[in-house]
């Protein structure tokens, strides 16, 4: 792997992961809602789980996809009913006049499992696998070198998401404040499917 080609890609990674989207926005309402630690599965969910997808782009699903197009028309019909959901349930995380939040955040299998339906993590991974993945280490090893590079990346910069969320806390003292942020949540995680599914 040459030098510029490593330094891109850590760009590409860097600028991939830190940006609003499905897993930081949610990140940053579980690191309101439910603290730091507790937020630490969904975070490793996020960053292994993309990972794994990421590899499996690179060494199956890539040449599925060429092969049918209407794929890519399923996934972000099915991604985005999902993100939907995930948007009511986040919205509905605190009740007007409760003062703890109900439900509980994302394990890592139900974070890892997100990825599949995630739209943005499907676009980061082929956008990877097709502009980074060094053919000099062959189909399996170039796949695993982006997936690497990807989740060592990715985890610091899901952290300071889940970290800006536990930050607020204070703030969102209350029910109707944290109310109020649960559904501002939510209705940015609806807007971040429009650059999604206009890709």
């Amino acid at each position: 792997m040459t030098y510029a080609l490593f330094i891109g890609l850590l760009g590409f990674a860097f600028a991939s992961s830190i940006t609003p989207g499905p897993n930081n926005l949610m990140l940053m309402a579980s690191g309101a809602n439910y603290g730091l630690r507790r937020t630490v599965p969904h975070m490793l969910g996020v960053s292994l789980g993309h990972a794994f997808m990421v590899f499996m782009i690179g060494v199956v699903l890539l040449r599925v996809f060429e092969a049918y197009p209407i794929l890519n028309t399923i996934l972000k019909v099915a991604g985005s009913a999902y993100m939907l959901w995930l948007a009511w349930k986040i919205a509905n995380a605190v009740p007007p006049e409760a003062k703890t939040v109900e439900g509980k955040p994302f394990t890592f299998l139900q974070a890892a499992a997100f990825q599949w339906v995630n739209p943005k993590a499907w676009i980061m991974g082929i956008t990877a696998i097709s502009g980074y993945a060094p053919h000099t280490f062959g189909v399996v090893g170039g796949a695993a070198i982006v997936a690497v590079i990807f989740c060592a990346v990715n985890f610091p910069s899901v952290t300071v998401w889940a970290w800006m969320g536990m930050q607020l806390r204070r703030w969102l003292g209350t029910a109707k404040r944290l109310r109020m942020f649960n559904v501002t949540m939510a209705l940015l995680l609806v807007v971040s499917l429009y650059p999604m599914l206009n890709h």
